[in-house]
């Protein structure tokens, strides 16, 4: 029943693809300050990815979440994304999504995968559920860039089912952000670098 998989409550229902119904949806959470939409590191993401994937169309979906310095508020970015998927999954049973986030997004995509985005340090950030199993089985492949939950020992490639062997974790070198490094400007630079061509090809590998 179609009942069974409902949105969040008190939260707003994300209207569903338009039809006719996408092949792949691409949710993905822009980075911190960015202004509302994929962000450039999902459109760099997204532009080598439909390239790669011949015929089929792809749509996007900007994660609705402030973005900002209240790194907390990842949280909502999370109930978000789960409620677009839930309510274009009943729309569209057929659309395969396909997870991404950069930086603050990033983190968000670590909640839906049931991974803490800080290793359980900071108060209840990583405090959103996961992606329902009625929804979970649907998601082909994620990637994330610049994530900090790397940094803690927690990348999206070592999730466990239902998305074991669907993640892909990218980290520039010399990024502090996911890993030891000190070069700050190593975190601002993902969409001009080859990662996002390496993340589509490993997307394009699981549609």
């Amino acid at each position: 029943m179609f009942a069974a998989i409902a949105p969040l409550a008190g939260c707003p229902v994300p209207s569903a693809a338009a039809a006719p119904c996408p092949d792949v949806d691409v949710v993905f959470a822009r980075g911190t300050s960015e202004p509302p939409g994929i962000g450039r590191v999902g459109q760099a993401l997204t532009d080598t990815l439909q390239s790669q994937l011949g015929g089929r169309n792809i749509a996007t979906y900007g994660v609705n979440y402030p973005a900002t310095y209240d790194f907390r508020a990842a949280a909502v970015g999370a109930t978000d994304a789960t409620n677009h998927i839930l309510a274009t999954a009943v729309a569209c049973p057929s659309t395969r999504f396909v997870l991404g986030g950069y930086s603050q997004g990033a983190a968000v995509v670590d909640m839906l995968l049931g991974i803490p985005p800080l290793g359980n340090k900071v108060g209840d950030i990583g405090s959103a559920p996961p992606l329902p199993s009625s929804v979970a089985s649907k998601v082909a492949a994620a990637a994330v860039f610049g994530n900090p939950a790397t940094k803690f020992g927690n990348p999206i490639s070592v999730a466990g089912a239902p998305f074991a062997g669907k993640g892909i974790d990218l980290c520039n070198y010399g990024d502090p952000i996911c890993s030891p490094g000190r070069n700050p400007f190593a975190h601002t630079d993902y969409e001009s670098s080859p990662l996002p061509g390496q993340a589509a090809g490993f997307i394009a590998g699981l549609l």
